[in-house]
């Protein structure tokens, strides 16, 4: 019953100090998408998800408690010493247990003080690390469920949002989170269980002085949470400014060499010197207000004080009071009011918290605008890929791809090719299904993708991109992305086919080289040929190239093209590719131009027609400039 009060009492505090909050403070720096569907107090959704650990936080619970019993006994027992001293056989120990000798009440009073002190320490110290633990794991589990959530939604909403602002919510919002669950809640607790016990030895000695003790307190408390009511857009601000720092940063170190190569430090310097200050002075804004707390809580406290001692102190000399208990209530007022300097503290965690509590659960509650199939692809794969009447544009804007209808046969080479703008990266990103078509239906083996499970259709695909991607980690460890239980031997016959074994021999280290962050120790080339050796060591029956050769030389791409001919055999591959000499080979040859399929056909059928390819091709081999 305790524990659902106290529960009760600080939920209603959370309320309380939320639904004061305007409804867009906790709005994200770059999409709507993080926007809460509906204002649900973050407290609510904090206990909503950590209900698992409900054992954990009702024995923190009991731990506080009893801590916060053993530390108010000390000051009745400083009283019960003044009694036996002032009184001495008429002493409450001695009328109560019949110990009449003031040493003996002494050393009696001495060694249940020890044992106080024992108790108190060893439930300070099971409160702490309970609490401290239960902080820890539900940063950690709101930390990898948010960013699970967070790795389903589709590519389209990581266009939308930096990943600063998300990896802000992912670390410094749930290190807000820790921080205010780590000593903010039993500092809460504490307040509550010192204002019930405080108040009952009041009540126990003098009715009077428990009126005028306790007349700060509502004051105190009220004034606390309409305090922070006003801290909380201060405090959403400051959540505001600290993610579009983190996005600055994000994107400066994401791209340095640019930077260098512009020389441009300076200017970007001076970019995040602004974002910087524009964190700064939001912070200034929040402790310039909340730093004037503690002062005017300060000034409830004296008089709360010095009511104790005047009125206290008359009741002594009129004989209506015992020195003894005067001097507990002394103690004790101070006991009572001095905390609630440190209310001022804990709602100010508690706000930054619920700041960020509502950013992490904005960001939990994005519904991907896609929905994964349930069906998986009947095996064996055949790889027949169709799109079949596709019509695409990006969000609200114009038609990329107007009426597609593409067909590749299991097992054939095809090759799309085209200027820049024309669709052909589109039409990769809707085969591996980052996007829908607004109308028509792409299939494989004669299943709609929107039909399919994202892992069994991607689990089918080997995609190469022109924008290759390495991890911070060895060679071996790349290789093996898509199949880390494939064996050194098939790592090294990936390589082989990619023509990347013989410069992976020649690394400090070879196959367990590390690559650096994005392979930034290897040459476009070396990563280019990775990421080719990572699609074909999955072994999958389709093989997507976007422009996989792009960033080799012509004697490394002629290699490349050597191996390419043997691993397409008998696989379905889609090839996009600038330089036509790469895909003449190619069993059919997409031509698109502004969305339309305007070509089609083999090399030799294309380049004995007048048309686009071969215009291109001319181009390319020089005849254009020798005609």
């Amino acid at each position: 019953m305790v524990y659902r009060f106290i529960s009760a009492g600080i939920i209603a505090v959370g309320y309380a100090s939320i639904n004061a909050m305007p409804t867009d403070s906790i709005a994200p720096t770059e999409s709507h998408t993080l926007v809460p569907k509906e204002e649900v107090p973050g407290l609510k959704r904090l206990w909503g998800f950590a209900r698992h650990r409900r054992g954990k936080v009702i024995a923190a619970t009991i731990y506080t408690t009893l801590g916060k019993v053993m530390d108010v006994m000390p000051e009745v027992l400083i009283g019960g010493v003044i009694d036996v001293i002032v009184r001495g056989q008429g002493s409450f120990i001695a009328t109560m247990f019949g110990v009449t000798d003031r040493w003996q009440q002494l050393v009696a009073l001495t060694i249940l003080n020890a044992f106080i002190w024992f108790f108190e320490s060893l439930f300070g110290y099971l409160g702490a690390v309970t609490w401290r633990n239960l902080s820890q794991s539900i940063e950690h589990e709101l930390r990898t469920d948010v960013y699970a959530h967070v790795q389903n939604l589709e590519v389209a909403w990581f266009e939308d949002n930096t990943t600063g602002g998300v990896s802000s919510v992912l670390n410094d919002d749930i290190n807000q989170l820790e921080r205010f669950l780590d000593g903010g809640a039993a500092a809460i607790l504490n307040v509550f269980w010192n204002i019930v016990l405080v108040g009952a030895v009041f009540a126990a000695s003098s009715p009077l002085l428990t009126l005028l003790a306790f007349v700060p307190i509502p004051l105190i408390v009220l004034g606390s949470i309409r305090y922070q009511k006003i801290l909380g857009p201060y405090y959403s601000k400051v959540r505001e400014s600290v993610a579009e720092l983190s996005s600055t940063l994000s994107a400066n170190l994401g791209g340095i060499t640019t930077i260098k190569a512009f020389a441009a430090e300076g200017k970007e310097a001076e970019r995040l010197a602004k974002v910087s200050n524009d964190y700064l002075e939001a912070n200034r804004e929040a402790i310039r207000y909340s730093a004037a707390f503690v002062p005017l809580i300060r000034m409830l406290i004296l008089a709360g004080f010095t009511c104790t001692l005047i009125v206290g102190g008359w009741l002594v000399l009129e004989k209506k009071l015992e020195v003894s208990v005067y001097s507990v209530l002394v103690f004790m007022t101070q006991r009572l009011l001095w905390p609630m300097t440190g209310l001022g503290d804990t709602l100010d965690q508690y706000q930054r918290a619920m700041a960020s509590v509502r950013r992490i659960f904005a960001l939990r509650d994005v519904e991907p605008a896609m929905q994964p199939g349930t069906v998986h692809l009947p095996e064996p794969i055949r790889g027949e890929v169709a799109f079949q009447g596709i019509t695409f544009g990006y969000g609200d804007g114009a038609e990329i791809l107007k009426g597609i209808d593409l067909t590749i046969p299991a097992g054939e080479t095809h090759a799309i090719v085209g200027a820049t703008g024309a669709g052909k990266s589109t039409l990769i990103r809707l085969l591996l299904r980052f996007h829908d078509p607004k109308l028509g239906a792409v299939t494989i083996d004669g299943n709609d993708l929107r039909s399919l499970s994202y892992a069994s259709l991607r689990n089918a695909i080997g995609y190469v991109s022109q924008d290759v991607f390495l991890f911070h980690g060895t060679v071996r460890e790349n290789i093996a992305y898509g199949r880390q239980d494939a064996s050194l031997e098939e790592i090294q016959e990936a390589a082989r086919q990619a023509e990347a074994h013989e410069f992976i021999e020649q690394l400090p280290n070879g196959y367990d080289t590390v690559v650096g962050e994005r392979g930034q120790k290897l040459s476009g080339g070396q990563r280019q040929r990775l990421s080719i050796a990572r699609a074909l060591l999955k072994n999958p029956p389709i093989l997507v190239l976007d422009e996989a050769t792009s960033a080799v030389d012509n004697e490394t791409e002629a290699a490349i093209q050597r191996s390419l001919a043997k691993v397409t055999k008998g696989r379905t591959t889609l090839m996009i590719a600038h330089r036509l000499s790469t895909i003449r080979d190619a069993d059919r040859i997409w031509v698109l131009e502004a969305g339309k399929i305007i070509e089609a056909g083999t090399h030799e059928e294309l380049t004995a027609q007048p048309g686009l390819y071969s215009a291109l091709w001319r181009v390319q081999t020089g005849e254009a400039a020798t005609a």
